[in-house]
């Protein structure tokens, strides 16, 4: 009897192990098939994919020749060269699909919309987004229904409407006053323009969402905007990619994933801190900004998805796509102007012309500012300020431009492979202002002309981004010429990449002409 249930054990033993076996090769074999006709790509290594290249310091990869340094939208959209416009990329076990080039990222944001606009499980993003609020939340009912209430609301706080034009104009009269008195300063080192222009941008998402505005020597402020700058930067370009890979990484306790969790914490304190003070202040009747308009949801709503946890990422996502990426555009802008002097010239002329010196630039006066508004769009062009946008997912498994592409493959249009597009753009690495005018001097559109993305995802806030931008632009330069310190050399046009891509810090002198 012993020895017949050794056997019956062992032969049970056997049986699962044989079991595991069967079922492990089935899953390779279902992986294999699933995997057997994707777009082509470079090489992955084992375990990391094609971001193993992080796991080894920057000096070690010099010594081999590799340039740690270099740009990351360069080196994407030359591999479109080597693979085609659609090619596949790894981080781990995770398949990425590159989109390159107008054409394809149109066929698939605009014309299969139903499969390219979910948002993918990345636990970079997932970790600190919960996958809730509007930019990374998962496309259904409970995204469209949250979106349309913020846009609804935020279009009644002034969204996308001249009502909007003093609140910004407020906020520029005090970054003219502030320029005014540091070139009453002493010394000729110049300027950096980074934190009166993120101050004066993001106070106008947060009188909209917060209801309240921040001085710009508020420390406390100063340094969320910090934060947010940095949090912005390391999740994308950083050893943090690989959290990705090892989502238990997040937790290390030194280096860039201890950075990231202090950026969550503090932006997390400063956020939960101002909803809390509404909900102690909150009046149904009158309704201040966002926030009350929310929590007076929540009080009749009997939808689930109306909660406050909910609220703390829906603010989170407007208060820092609101912020960076205008505030990017903007000293993207004034850098070209320093750098293209004639120009600034040229933008200035017009503007004199126009709105002369005795009043403030207004949204009224942009039909009659086609150059002042083609050098806007030209540098927006050529920076990208969202260059590989917000990654999208599959939703279902879809045959695509001759490849198959898995249900929950995460999707990258390259906006910045649409807006050098040779196919689209005549010299598109040089800096053209005219390639936005027509004959006569007026403006045209050119469809690949994408900074707010493309589809469904498209952004929410590009109206008042580009009412921002306008206003911001025509106001500084109707007021100062900028320059470069003497014997500076000329800052690089390179920027940081990360989830948004920034000019690196420059200073500028300023003269005022008014």
């Amino acid at each position: 009897m012993v020895s017949l249930s050794w056997l019956e054990r062992l032969s049970s033993a056997v049986f699962l192990l044989v079991f595991l076996l069967v079922f492990y090769l089935v899953k390779v074999n279902q992986k294999r098939r699933d995997l057997a006709n994707i777009p082509p790509g470079p090489k992955r290594w084992p375990l990391v994919g094609n971001f193993g290249g992080f796991l080894i310091p920057s000096f070690i990869r010099r010594w081999f020749g590799q340039q740690s340094d270099k740009n990351a939208m360069v080196d994407l959209t030359e591999k479109a060269n080597v693979y085609g416009n659609v090619y596949s990329l790894f981080v781990g076990e995770q398949l990425i699909v590159m989109l390159n080039g107008y054409e394809v990222v149109k066929d698939a944001l605009s014309n299969h919309p139903e499969v390219f606009s979910d948002r993918p499980d990345i636990p970079a993003i997932t970790i600190m987004t919960k996958r809730k609020g509007i930019v990374f939340a998962p496309y259904g009912p409970v995204w469209r229904k949250q979106r349309k209430f913020c846009h609804a609301t935020l279009r009644n706080f002034g969204l996308g409407t001249l009502s909007l034009e003093p609140c910004i104009l407020r906020g520029l009269a005090t970054v003219k006053t502030e320029l005014m008195r540091l070139n009453e300063g002493p010394g000729g080192a110049g300027v950096d323009l980074a934190q009166l222009i993120k101050n004066a941008v993001s106070n106008v998402i947060c009188s909209m969402i917060l209801g309240q505005s921040f001085h710009h020597e508020d420390r406390q402020f100063r340094n969320i905007l910090d934060l947010m700058d940095r949090g912005l930067e390391i999740c994308v370009s950083s050893p943090a990619v690989l959290i990705n890979i090892i989502p238990q990484l997040y937790y290390f306790p030194f280096g860039v994933f201890r950075e990231l969790r202090q950026v969550e914490r503090d932006i997390t304190v400063f956020l939960k801190r101002v909803i809390a003070n509404h909900r102690e202040t909150f009046h149904p009747d009158h309704p201040r900004d966002l926030i009350d308009m929310y929590l007076k949801e929540m009080s009749v709503q009997e939808d689930s998805s109306f909660t406050e946890d909910y609220l703390f990422y829906i603010i989170g996502d407007l208060f820092i796509a609101g912020t960076d990426t205008t505030a990017n555009s903007v000293l993207w802008i004034l850098l070209y102007m320093v750098l293209y002097p004639d120009i600034q010239d040229r933008v200035q002329a017009e503007i004199d012309e126009v709105v002369g010196t005795h009043r403030d630039p207004s949204m009224t006066d942009k039909g009659s500012l086609p150059f002042t508004e083609a050098t806007i769009m030209e540098v927006q062009r050529l920076t990208v300020v969202v260059p590989l946008a917000i990654p999208h997912m599959t939703s279902k498994t879809i045959e695509f431009r001759g490849y198959t592409i898995p249900k929950g493959t995460v999707i990258v249009p390259n906006l910045w492979s649409v807006h050098r597009d040779p196919t689209l753009w005549d010299g598109p690495d040089s800096f053209n202002p005219g390639r936005f005018l027509d004959e006569e001097g007026k403006l045209i559109r050119i469809e690949g002309f994408i900074p707010f993305g493309i589809g469904r995802r498209v952004c929410m806030g590009e109206q008042l981004a580009k009412m921002e931008l306008f206003l911001t632009v025509t106001s500084l330069l109707q007021a100062f010429r900028f320059r470069l310190p003497e014997g500076t050399p000329p800052p690089t046009l390179d920027g940081r990449f990360g989830l948004t891509h920034a000019p690196f810090p420059y200073t500028v002198c300023v003269h005022p002409r008014i």
